[in-house]
């Protein structure tokens, strides 16, 4: 049975920001969720270089492995989650997880990419102090045990 699902709602309703790109890397559809996790408006978002949100350090790895997939048609990311870096409208730096689902027309040439992004900002903070304080509680282990 088929199901009747409006996919304006559907993508405009999610949690996570939802963006697809041409095979040049420009933005061509940009969610309320993108909107919120990254401060760039639907209008300041499409047409423009997946540049707005990529820090410079990660820009050329980046558009390496993007044209790369655009060649092939083949992205890893399909189910393999990526985390990494990305920039917020206001200069502070996010970080972001992700997924991606590759566009293909009728006579299966790529014709963009689809991200699904969830901000990870606070976890990644959070397992950052965590990780610090197994350091320092290590450390006070081995101090106490050399001690005795």
């Amino acid at each position: 049975m088929q199901a009747n699902v409006d996919f304006k709602q559907l993508v405009e309703g999610a949690g996570d920001a939802i963006m697809v790109c041409d095979a040049m890397g420009a933005i061509t559809l940009w969610n309320r969720a993108a909107e919120r996790i990254f401060g760039f408006g639907e209008a300041e978002a499409l047409g423009r270089s997946l540049d707005l949100i990529i820090p410079q350090r990660q820009r050329q790895r980046h558009w390496e492995g993007y044209h790369k997939t655009m060649e092939t048609g083949v992205t890893k990311y399909g189910a393999d989650l990526l985390r990494v870096p990305a920039l917020h409208k206001d200069g502070r730096t996010l970080s972001i997880a992700f997924t991606v689902s590759m566009l293909f027309s009728a006579d299966h040439e790529v014709t963009g990419i689809v991200a699904i992004v969830r901000d990870e900002t606070a976890r990644f903070a959070e397992e950052r102090k965590l990780r610090a304080r197994l350091v320092e509680v290590e450390a006070t282990t081995i101090k106490a045990g050399d001690s005795q």
